[in-house]
């Protein structure tokens, strides 16, 4: 299925690189380390939305911040975020096999000791591209409400469930809702 959406990526890339490089001098991907299925790592791809050297800023739970008027967070980066078009080149991990379309969203290394028992659960699935936080609040989920909601996931995932999460994703997308 991911290779079907190529086109779209190659089209995005074309049109989105450009723009990036331009607004702010510098890469055009953001790659993060982070914990892929069984706890192996992987570098996830996005394209880039944030200025170079921007600090990072997290919420009181540990969880990454994400606001509307975030000054770190470009022009081009705010459009693309408000349509998640910063998560496309993350069909590219999903063809090396390092994410699923639908599963837990990828946490971060350091996020591992914060995800206490739930940690052996959700690692038994690839992280996905979407999953049940993208339909169910997104980025306004707490830490804790994302991790009920990937156990809820592992507990309930089978392929009509993910059709389900990908055509709620859509939806998602096209209402812009919790997108910052």
């Amino acid at each position: 299925v991911s290779i079907l959406f190529l086109p779209f990526f190659i089209i995005l890339f074309v049109v989105l690189a450009p723009i990036i490089y331009i607004t702010d001098k510098g890469s055009i991907f953001y790659t993060a380390p982070r914990l892929g299925k069984n706890g192996k790592p992987f570098n996830m791809l996005k394209f880039r939305s944030m200025k170079i050297g921007a600090p990072d800023i997290r919420n009181a739970d540990g969880s990454t911040f994400n606001g509307d008027n975030d000054p770190r967070v470009t022009k081009i980066g705010r459009f693309m975020r408000k349509r998640s078009l910063d998560e496309i080149p993350q069909l590219l991990n999903v063809i090396k096999g390092d994410m699923s379309l639908v599963g837990p969203r990828p946490y971060l290394f350091r996020e591992k000791k914060d995800m206490g028992e739930y940690y052996k659960y959700i690692i038994q699935c690839k992280p996905g591209i979407t999953g049940l936080w993208q339909v169910s609040g997104r980025n306004r989920n707490t830490f804790n409400e994302r991790l009920i909601l990937d156990l809820e996931y592992y507990n309930n995932r089978n392929l009509l469930y993910d059709i389900k999460l990908l055509f709620k994703t859509v939806l998602s997308v096209f209402k812009k809702e919790g997108a910052m």
